[in-house]
């Protein structure tokens, strides 16, 4: 894998962590319910972006390159691609530290939500999960990337 990062995080973190964001940037519910009503423990549209993107480095290039470790295939690469760049392009135009109102009344926003959708369902499905269960919180997702 040269050219990449080294990271002693397992794949499967990684691959958490993308399923986490891709769940919340998803779910226009959830968006409304969490992240406009401020509830805490679930973070925000910038911490989600983040977590799509900082250790996967998707921002520089595609999912294609994990394939066989963080994506079962081309088509999990290709739905991950499509709602990093749409997420992105948005973040870039209002800024990372929007709130996430100036998000979601974004033009592009729908496409966006539409795409991490697409991506989420598919990851789930391929990981015998429900897409439709609420994201979980911060708190427990650290518990389940936890090591040792």
């Amino acid at each position: 894998m040269g050219g990449m990062p080294l990271n002693d995080m397992p794949w499967w973190r990684w691959r958490t962590n993308v399923r986490s964001a891709l769940h919340m940037l998803s779910d226009p519910a959830f968006q409304q319910e969490a992240w406009l009503a401020g509830l805490e423990g679930y973070g925000d549209v910038t911490d989600a972006v983040y977590r799509l993107v900082e250790d996967t480095w998707l921002d520089n290039w595609s999912a294609e390159k994990y394939i066989g470790t963080i994506f079962r295939d081309s088509g999990e690469a290709t739905l991950v691609d499509a709602a990093v760049l749409r997420t992105l392009r948005i973040m870039h135009h209002v800024g990372a530290d929007a709130h996430v109102s100036a998000y979601m009344a974004h033009p592009g926003w729908p496409d966006a939500v539409r795409a991490c959708r697409e991506a989420h369902v598919l990851l789930s499905a391929n990981d015998g999960e429900d897409p439709d269960t609420p994201p979980r919180s911060l708190d427990v997702l650290r518990i389940i990337t936890r090591t040792g």
